[in-house]
């Protein structure tokens, strides 16, 4: 069905508009310092002394902070905590913190890092995965050079391979992406009088912010708590610590407020990016298009340290053979340590690189076999109680099906568009291309993923959803006002929500993985009965009426027998002052039952089909059309939704066309937005449309899945295959090189246009 438009203008939407809304890194504070971090000269060296006298002496400085000055462990990382807060002995990329000041304003605190003297001796550089896996290599890590391996065995690859008819075998390569968020890291830490601490800063995750901070703090996680919305934008860039380690320990030692808010040039050093890859596929089918066998090798730049590159990689292998049923699946991989920028978590979470080897080769495939690209789909794609992608059981699902039949429409009907149009002249070419994908929810099996939320009639007489959950602009608000709207059947000023605040909400897991719509619905869910109950029970209490003769609906309590408004919700609330009612849930994200580490339970589908022009002569390729048809069960915020795949395959067409935030000797080319493109206003299509497809399997109990992540995620095999389908060659790395586009331009006549 086609998306509807609500025309409900978001709850936060007025105050970003108008720039009212004021961020975490608006907050001022009297007495407040300002906080800079020392970072490494080199991305690779040891540490010879570190000299602060000369900064303490600055007039303005009020501290100067080493690892000396670190109460507890001097690391950091969601999983593996390798990253140091302070480096001491050695510097493992050009991010590094070495040291940090608080002065009284920006200027001192920049003096005063001029004055740290750090006596360096330089140690080879490790800036590709060949140099970090060589014999010779210098081990960056006591473990080595080797975060993690990951390995996904279905039947015998090798031994199928001899019964195909056509084998493809390909090498692709996928760039290192910037998050390009506008609000960089930043906010502010108020030390309090409890001897604890205020964290107002960006995070997607403000819990297992709190978490790290307990152990680098050596205090107890109560004495911490952590604001962490509203926060502009992170698309998992801030779901790791950054700068709250270093306002924090400031903020200990001068017992002032200290304000650390990141430079582009210092977000782009030292924030995470997405994690470049080298992807190695070995596809085989019969002659009539059955695929018999497929390998993958997968080769991951992690950087300097860990952060969640082993989950990373563990999406990746069990995305390889994606929403396609294969019987014989060889796939390796390695997360390799560098001495490049940290890579971590991002929109996508390691699907979109593996997605688009994928369908590079299914492409291929039905390119070498003469059949249609849309038959060769059809014919492998998995049925509706298909194991998942590791052989395990899933919630079942026609989501590819569905997902699949609807870009081949579109395809048609954008063919027959292109039919009429005029002949675009001899050095213009236009294609159309498909991709289909599948992407899993939640953090798969075998990890802690823990949620839940409350529910509570607030003194004001509203009905409020509390969550531990942050607004990063992806709209968590509006769907939380949404499900609490069409719960209790009310009206939107009858609802509010706090959200992102740890001393305010419960567990309610991270604001990642495209897991947030999702448990916002199971706990309503689970909460409404209880939360109805005992409305009922105070409305019964001091009408002289039972219980059963209630219903909510808007503005408060109405009577079954006459359907008429028994009592307001705020008189309900102010009747019992004293008398908190609140409700409230705990529950895990829905797992698979079989004992397969990493596996997800839950998957979105989502199909892409894009109309491009390339100019020959520039080598510029122009995506004129993007449309998505995602399969993700009920809408629960269509404004919400359409706004996460269109900013979603915004997003892509940048990492398919110009995004590279490409590393020599271990130091980033580009380091502003200066000379990093990002897809502006004329980059993106002028009328993008979303197919919400809301069906789900028969007897289906799980509700909406997120979206968060599946726009990102086939946009770029999409504008290869539109690629092929206009000059007839396959692209096996991105961003795609205008070079080479150019150089087959030069070839005058030898590619047609091709629909």
């Amino acid at each position: 069905m086609p998306l509807k438009n609500d025309g409900k203008i978001r709850p936060d939407g007025i105050e970003k508009v108008t720039g009212s809304l004021k961020y975490l890194t608006d907050r001022r504070m009297e007495g407040m310092l300002y906080g800079r971090v020392l970072r490494s000269h080199y991305p690779h060296a040891l540490i010879k002394s570190i000299h602060t006298k000369d900064a303490e002496e600055l007039p303005g400085v009020k501290a100067v902070i080493t690892a000396a000055d670190v109460p507890g462990l001097n690391g950091f990382g969601i999983v593996t905590p390798n990253q140091p807060v302070f480096c001491e002995e050695k510097v493992r990329y050009m991010g590094d913190a070495v040291a940090a000041v608080a002065a009284v304003s920006k200027e001192a605190a920049e003096e005063a890092l001029d004055k740290i003297i750090v006596e360096y001796e330089e140690l080879p550089i490790l800036d590709t995965m060949e140099k970090s896996l060589a014999k010779e290599a210098a081990e960056l890590h006591k473990e080595g050079n080797i975060l993690h391996r990951a390995e996904q065995k279905r039947g015998s690859a090798e031994e199928a391979f001899a019964s195909c008819d056509v084998v493809v075998e390909e090498t692709y390569e996928t760039p290192r992406q910037m998050h390009t968020y506008m609000e960089t890291e930043g906010g502010v830490v108020v030390p309090e009088k409890n001897g604890g601490i205020t964290v107002y800063m960006g995070t997607q995750h403000g819990l297992k912010d709190r978490f790290q901070l307990s152990r680098i703090l050596q205090m107890e996680e109560e004495n911490i708590r952590v604001v962490s919305s509203p926060m502009g934008g992170s698309f998992g860039g801030k779901d790791e610590l950054n700068v709250q380690p270093y306002a924090a320990l400031l903020a200990l030692k001068t017992g002032k407020p200290v304000h650390i808010h990141n430079s582009r040039k210092e977000s782009v050093r030292a924030g995470i990016k997405r994690h470049a890859m080298k992807i190695k596929m070995k596809t085989g089918a019969d002659r009539e298009g059955k695929l018999l066998a497929h390998q993958t090798y997968i080769e991951a730049d992690t950087g300097a340290y860990a952060t969640l590159g082993p989950a990373i990689l563990e999406f990746a292998v069990e995305h390889a053979s994606g929403p396609y049923d294969i019987e014989n699946v060889h796939t390796k991989g390695l997360s390799i340590y560098t001495n490049n920028g940290v890579a971590g978590e991002f929109r996508g979470f390691g699907g979109n690189q593996i997605t688009f080897a994928l369908e590079g080769q299914i492409s291929r495939l039905a390119a070498a076999l003469n059949m249609d690209l849309h038959d060769f789909q059809a014919a492998n794609m998995r049925k509706n109680e298909s194991p998942g992608p590791l052989g395990h059981r899933i919630a079942p699902t026609n989501g590819g099906l569905l997902v699949l039949e609807a870009a081949e429409r579109i395809r048609k009907e954008k063919e027959a568009e292109l039919k009429e149009k005029q002949p675009p002249g001899k050095y213009i070419k236009r294609g159309i291309g498909t991709a289909v994908t599948m992407h899993g929810g939640g953090l798969g099996y075998g990890r802690l993923d823990p949620s839940g939320g409350m529910i509570r009639l607030n003194r004001e007489g509203k009905i409020e959803g509390v969550f531990g959950f942050e607004e990063c602009g992806q709209g968590i608000v509006a769907v939380i006002e949404n499900t609490l709207v069409q719960a209790f059947e009310c009206r939107r000023e009858d609802v509010c929500f706090l959200i992102g605040d740890t001393e305010k909400v419960p567990v309610s897991g991270s604001t990642t993985a495209s897991r947030g719509t999702s448990m916002v619905h199971h706990a309503v869910q689970r909460l409404k009965p209880l939360f109805q109950q005992q409305l009922f029970e105070r409305a019964a209490a001091l009408l002289d009426k039972s219980p059963a003769d209630f219903y909510t609906g808007k503005g408060g309590l109405y009577k079954f027998e006459t359907r008429e408004q028994a009592i307001t919700y705020r008189e309900l609330a102010e009747a019992f002052p004293e008398k908190t009612l609140e409700v409230q849930t705990t529950f895990d994200f829905p797992v698979t039952p079989d004992e397969i580490d990493s596996g997800h339970f839950l998957y979105t589908f989502g199909s892409v089909v894009v109309e491009i022009e390339i100019d020959m002569r520039l080598g510029v390729v122009r995506v004129i059309d993007l449309q998505h048809a995602v399969a993700a069960g009920p809408v629960v915020n269509p404004k919400g939704y359409r706004g996460q795949v269109e900013g979603g395959g915004v997003m892509s067409i940048g990492y398919s066309l110009m995004e590279n935030a490409a590393m020599t000797n271990g130091q980033y080319d580009t380091d502003n937005l200066d000379t990093y493109m990002i897809p502006s206003i004329q980059d993106a299509p002028a009328e993008m449309k979303v197919e919400a497809i809301e069906d789900l399997y028969e007897n289906d109990q799980y509700g909406p899945r997120g979206v968060g992540e599946i726009g990102t995620v086939a946009v770029a095999p999409a504008i290869a295959e539109a690629v092929f389908q206009a000059i007839g060659t396959h692209i096996t790395s991105i961003p795609i090189s205008r070079e080479i586009l150019m150089k087959l331009g030069r070839k005058e006549n030898r590619y047609e246009a091709r629909v």
